[in-house]
């Protein structure tokens, strides 16, 4: 929903918003990530927002496709949802591999674990800092085209 993008434009946090509308923090997070609100919460949020009640009709599940954004303003947020999934992958893999140090000792079970996974944390960064694109959605839009033998429209 456009939920994310009018807090992100007031500077307001999650926990900001959920007090002047009165709801919990876990139902702002819920609500930015499309879930479907009652009339009382689009009230809360027009009346904090000082919008329209109907912007936050039900129906729209991901910001990155609200029809509230442009194109640039859409691939901006992606790649910010791109990059906050590395950091998270890494964080987990910093504090993780020493768990597993501690647990399974400088065995091969732990070197491989760790090699592994170190790799894939690499490869998700280069990905998400657009060193290297794997971009499914042009492979498949490509294939798409091959098979009708014409542009997609």
């Amino acid at each position: 929903m456009i939920i994310r993008k009018l807090r992100l434009q007031r500077g307001w946090t999650q926990e900001h918003l959920a007090s002047l509308t009165g709801l919990s923090v876990r139902s702002i997070q819920r609500i930015e990530r499309g879930r479907p609100v009652s009339l009382e919460t689009r009230n809360a949020l027009a009346a904090v927002f000082e919008l329209d009640r109907s912007i936050f009709q039900p129906g729209e599940t991901d910001m990155s496709q609200s029809p509230a954004l442009d194109p640039e303003e859409a691939d901006a947020i992606q790649y910010v949802k791109g990059l906050k999934e590395f950091y998270q992958h890494l964080a987990l893999y910093l504090i993780l591999t020493p768990v597993f140090a501690l647990a399974w000792g400088m065995d091969m079970r732990f070197l491989g674990t760790s090699i592994g996974w170190g790799i894939g944390v690499v490869v998700h960064g280069l990905q998400a800092f657009e060193v290297v694109r794997f971009s499914a959605e042009k492979w498949e839009k490509q294939q798409v085209e091959k098979r009708l033998g014409r542009p997609l429209a």
